[in-house]
C-alpha cells in the first residue's frame, strides 16, 4: 500500500496553492521553499534552495544535487546532449553535466545552455517558455564543427532544470531541436523537483512522440487556484537581435565538451584575505552562475565559510522564501530589472561578484551596494579584479 502524500496547503499573496509530495530524497525544506510571482502568468514559485540562484547555498550541497541528478541519466545512446535551461538552471546543468562526465570517463558528451541573449552570428534555434515572464529562449547552433557535429548527431538529450511543472517548456525544446536532428532517439528530463504528477509522468513518452525517462529526487502534484495575480512593474525582456550585451560564448552557449576549469589560484589568493569566522558570499550573474559555483568550491576546499548565488531577472515578491530583495538595473544592458533576493547589505564580511560582462555602471553599483569586489571572466583562465 503507498504512503499517504505529503500535503502542503498554502494561501499565497496571488492564491491557494495545494502540494502533495509522494517522494523525496530530501527533507522538503532542505531544497525548497515556497515564493509568490509578480506574474500574470504564473502566480507561484516553487523556490529551490540547492541551486545557487535565489538562496544562498554551500558549494557541497550544490555539488551534492548535481551527483544525484546525474545518477538518475540512463545508460544513453550517443552522443548525448546535455540542456540546461535559462536562465535558473544554467549552473545546475552544467553541475550534473560535469558529474556525469566524472561517472563515465572516455564518454563523449556536449553541454550547451538556453539564453535569453544572441551572441555573434552563430544562428539561434528559439523556442518559448511560455508561462515565464520571459518566454522567448533561444539555443546557438554551435560554430565549432566538431561540436555542432555532436548536436546534429546526437541520439539522446538530456534536459535539465530546477522543476517541472508541466513538461511544455522541455516539449517545445525537444521539437526544436528534432527538426534539426531527427535522429534523436531517447529525451531524459532531470529536475530537482517533479511536480506534473504520476499520470503526467507516465504520459510523456507518447506526448514526446519518443521514449522519455524523468529523474527527480522530489515528486509529487501541486493545484494552484489564482486570486489577484501580480503584475511586474516593468518588462522582463527587451530582445534586440542586433544588439551585443557582452554574453559570451565560452561557457556554455556554444558548447562544451569537458568541465570548467576552477579557478584555483584566485581561490588561493581570496582565501587567503579571508579570516576565521568570515562568511563569505561568491555572486554569479544572470545567466553566468556556474563559475562563481567553481569559484566558491575551490574557497570551500580551503576552508572558507562561503555560499553562493546569483542575481536574476524573475520578479518574485517578497513573502514566504524571498525575506529581502534589491532591485538594480542588469549588466547586460537590456533595460530590465535586475534582482538579488535573501542578501541584504552588510550580511557578509566579503561578496565577490563574478561577470561575464564589460564592467558596467549597473555593476558598479551593485558592488558599492553590497561593499563587494567584482571579477571578470575575460576567458575561463583570464579573470581580471576590476
Amino acid at each position: 500500500m503507498m504512503p499517504a502524500p505529503q500535503r502542503h496547503r498554502l494561501s499565497l499573496p496571488t492564491g491557494e496553492l495545494e502540494l502533495d509530495i509522494h517522494d523525496s530524497a530530501f527533507a522538503l525544506d532542505d531544497v525548497m521553499g515556497f515564493a509568490a510571482r509578480a506574474n500574470a502568468k504564473r502566480g507561484f514559485l516553487f523556490l529551490s534552495k540547492v541551486l545557487g540562484k535565489h538562496w544562498p547555498v554551500t558549494p557541497s550541497m550544490m555539488r551534492t544535487v548535481h551527483q544525484s541528478l546525474a545518477d538518475t541519466v540512463p545508460e544513453l545512446p550517443g552522443p548525448v546532449v546535455f540542456i540546461a535551461m535559462a536562465e535558473t538552471a544554467i549552473g545546475l546543468g552544467q553541475g550534473v553535466f560535469e558529474a556525469w562526465l566524472a561517472a563515465h570517463p572516455g564518454r563523449e558528451g556536449l553541454f550547451l545552455h538556453t539564453s535569453r541573449y544572441r551572441v555573434g552570428e552563430a544562428p539561434i534555434i528559439e523556442f518559448e517558455e511560455a508561462h515565464s515572464h520571459a518566454p522567448r529562449q533561444f539555443l546557438h547552433m554551435p560554430p565549432d564543427a566538431h561540436t555542432r557535429e555532436l548536436l546534429l548527431g546526437a541520439k539522446a538529450l538530456v534536459l535539465v532544470d530546477d522543476e517541472a511543472s508541466t513538461g511544455n517548456t522541455f516539449l517545445n525544446l525537444t521539437d526544436a531541436c528534432r527538426k534539426l536532428n531527427p535522429g534523436i532517439a531517447h529525451v531524459h528530463l532531470a529536475t530537482i523537483t517533479n511536480f506534473m504528477g504520476e499520470a503526467a509522468t507516465q504520459a510523456l513518452s507518447a506526448r514526446f512522440g519518443l521514449p522519455v525517462t524523468m529523474g527527480a529526487p522530489v515528486s509529487g502534484e501541486y493545484r494552484f487556484t489564482p486570486g489577484q495575480l501580480a503584475s511586474a512593474s516593468a518588462p522582463a525582456q527587451l530582445f534586440d537581435p542586433s544588439a551585443d550585451r557582452g554574453a559570451s560564448g565560452d561557457f556554455g552557449r556554444y558548447g562544451l565538451h569537458r568541465a570548467l576549469t576552477a579557478p584555483a589560484a584566485l581561490a588561493a589568493r581570496l582565501a587567503a584575505e579571508v579570516q576565521p569566522g568570515d562568511k563569505v558570499l561568491v555572486l554569479g550573474t544572470g545567466e553566468f552562475m556556474h563559475p562563481s559555483y567553481l569559484l566558491g568550491a575551490a574557497l570551500e576546499r580551503l576552508g572558507v565559510d562561503v555560499v553562493v548565488q546569483s542575481t536574476t531577472r524573475s520578479p518574485i515578491l517578497t513573502w514566504g522564501a524571498v525575506g529581502a530583495a534589491l532591485t538594480f538595473p542588469d549588466n547586460y544592458g537590456e533595460g530590465v530589472a535586475n534582482f538579488l533576493y535573501n542578501v541584504t547589505p552588510g550580511q557578509y564580511r566579503h561578496v565577490f561578484i563574478c561577470h561575464e560582462t564589460a564592467p558596467t555602471e549597473a555593476l558598479r553599483g551593485l558592488a558599492d551596494t553590497l561593499s563587494a569586489r567584482l571579477f571578470h571572466f575575460k576567458t575561463e583562465t583570464h579573470i581580471e579584479e576590476v
